[in-house]
């Protein structure tokens, strides 16, 4: 997978840290913003998450909020957003939440400065004018929509996830503060975690992978399969909540540089159809798109291995590869994911449709193995 060159790109000042949100008020007061626009999720609103992000803001300032993002969000909800928006006149965006909250803001983001329809950007680069300034304030360990260059939004009508994607559309800023997570649900911890191992996972077997990128990633998949469990089972405890955010992190400064692989491509057409949270939706297809890949890069795959706390001592290379796949499904098993896809009604007769979308995605190219049609329905009828 050598390349003449590599490129490393990461377009946000990245704040991070206990109290990383204390730095709103600066950045607010610097620029000079007079009319704020915070967009969320109802889980956030019932956590009291929103109101400690309010009072980081000077008073006297115009502040709207639209807090009705939902999992999986739509091009509809990001319509109603950009109303509330154009309604105050905004001069920045505030996102407050997981990946669903940033990428609805992004979008809106593009919307503000370039108008039409969020479809119309489908892709890479397909819009003139940087976004409207946003800082984003991730509460999840999970997606990086804080430092990522990609926004995904669901077409309802067409069951169908849309990726837009450029340097153009990444956060101005984000303030990355561990004590912003420690709210997280159970099941949300575990599955956002998951998503983010996923992240590190194809990331570091991507062929865009570059030395910078192959030592992010690395390094979030020890510290992500080091700390999940504790993170999942003990929500208060700060070291493996600290963990897991940088661990996060670290995932999404590499794959904004790499692209992802199968898994991506494939889980997108499964939340779309079906509704299942992103995460839970990689965390089931990923074992059995590392059987597939570790084939093809069974060096990587020993190294992931190693990186999760397996002991290689004594086995050959495809031996500390399948080691790398036990290990995600053990962590899986532990932090209560559901194993097969069936357990959310995601019905085997809408395989070939998802596998047609799947090979839609970008992702595919840079997967580690050369990857058909066929094999994407296979992969779906091994997750089933």
């Amino acid at each position: 997978m050598a390349f003449p060159f590599a490129s490393f790109k990461n377009p946000t000042e990245v704040i991070y840290g206990f109290n990383a949100v204390d730095q709103l008020t600066s950045i607010i007061t610097q620029q000079g913003f007079q009319r704020i626009m915070i967009i969320t999720d109802p889980g956030i609103l019932k956590a009291g998450l929103l109101e400690d992000v309010k009072k980081r803001i000077p008073e006297g300032l115009e502040v709207a909020v639209y807090d009705q993002v939902e999992a999986n969000p739509s091009i509809g909800t990001c319509e109603k957003a950009l109303s509330v928006l154009t309604g105050i006149k905004a001069e920045v965006i505030v996102a407050v939440g997981g990946g669903s909250a940033i990428d609805v803001a992004k979008a809106v983001g593009v919307l503000a400065t370039n108008g039409g329809n969020i479809a119309e950007y489908e892709g890479a680069d397909k819009f003139a004018q940087p976004i409207l300034p946003l800082i984003a304030i991730p509460t999840t360990a999970g997606t990086a929509s804080e430092v990522t260059v990609f926004t995904v939004i669901t077409d309802t009508d067409r069951e169908y996830k849309l990726t837009v994607a450029g340097y153009k559309l990444a956060p101005r800023w984000a303030l990355v503060d561990p004590l912003m997570t420690t709210t997280m649900p159970k099941q949300v911890t575990a599955s956002t975690g998951l998503d983010a191992l996923v992240h590190a996972i194809e990331s570091y077997t991507s062929q865009m992978a570059s030395p910078l990128s192959k030592a992010l990633a690395r390094e979030a998949i020890r510290m992500i399969s080091a700390n999940l469990r504790q993170a999942v089972y003990n929500g208060e405890n700060l070291v493996a909540r600290d963990n897991m955010l940088m661990g996060s992190l670290l995932a999404g400064l590499a794959f904004s540089n790499t692209r992802l692989g199968n898994c991506h491509a494939m889980s997108h057409p499964v939340s779309a159809m079906f509704g299942v949270p992103h995460g839970v939706a990689n965390s089931i297809l990923m074992p059995h798109i590392m059987e597939f890949n570790a084939l093809s890069v069974p060096e990587l795959f020993a190294d992931i291995a190693a990186d999760m706390g397996e002991v290689l001592e004594n086995l050959t290379l495809i031996e500390k590869a399948w080691k790398a796949v036990e290990s995600f499904k053990k962590l899986s098993l532990d932090v209560g994911i559901p194993q097969r896809l069936s357990d959310f009604k995601v019905a085997s007769s809408r395989i070939e449709e998802m596998a047609r979308d799947a090979m839609k995605s970008g992702n595919i190219a840079v997967n580690p193995r050369k990857t058909q049609i066929e094999d994407i329905i296979q992969l779906y009828e091994r997750a089933m």
